[in-house]
């Protein structure tokens, strides 16, 4: 039999009330500060966008938005909320190393809390994938947990690593401390405030 994914057991975990720490259940604050401040134009990617919030939270807005995971529990329920809440939102299954267009491509990606979870090579895989996704100037918006040691967290990744990663073909614009709110892995009914990095990017 093969590996079981990490990601897949943590979101079956749900169903008996262990929710991963970073399904929080809402949008990451700096998201919603995103669209509000007009930076973000569809078509939009959600890049390992677990159960759909920031899907949810754009598609609800008017955006033209797909949300892909490579959990089938995760898509599962993203769906599940999005016909609860009666929003036309799209999900997919999809790896995010092997990412296709839409249209003329991308004009927007979100990540929240994918990147770091690659290792160097892979990290440059994805790079070059969502720069075959993407349309020339698309905006690439990535919060990541940061490399400060925070107990309970795994470590993220570092302002050096986003540089790395988003080199030829790409413009860092701007990377800035950004909360990452999570569940507490102490009290899984209390929300925490982890340090994250919120880097915007732009394919050349």
């Amino acid at each position: 039999m093969g590996e079981k994914d990490p990601f897949e057991e943590a979101y079956r975990a749900k169903a008996r009330r262990q929710a991963p720490p970073w399904d929080v259940g809402h949008p990451q604050e700096v998201v919603v500060r995103l669209e509000r401040a007009g930076l973000i134009e569809g078509p939009v990617l959600d890049a390992g966008c677990g159960t759909g919030e920031h899907t949810l939270l754009l598609a609800a807005l008017g955006y033209d938005v797909l949300g892909i995971d490579s959990s089938p529990a995760a898509i599962s329920e993203a769906r599940a909320k999005a016909e609860e809440r009666g929003i036309a939102a799209t999900f997919e299954l999809g790896d995010a190393l092997r990412l296709g267009g839409r249209g003329e491509g991308y004009a927007t990606v979100v990540d929240t809390g994918l990147f770091h979870l690659f290792d160097g090579e892979a990290r440059a895989r994805y790079t070059a994938a969502l720069h075959r996704a993407c349309r020339p100037g698309a905006r690439v918006h990535v919060l990541s947990l940061s490399d400060t040691p925070t107990e309970g967290f795994p470590p993220g990744a570092g302002q050096a690593d986003y540089r790395t990663a988003f080199g030829d073909g790409w413009h860092v614009e701007e990377i800035q401390a950004a909360p990452f709110t999570c569940l507490d892995p102490r009290d899984p009914l209390r929300e925490v405030d982890v340090p994250g990095w919120l880097a915007r990017v732009r394919r050349s």
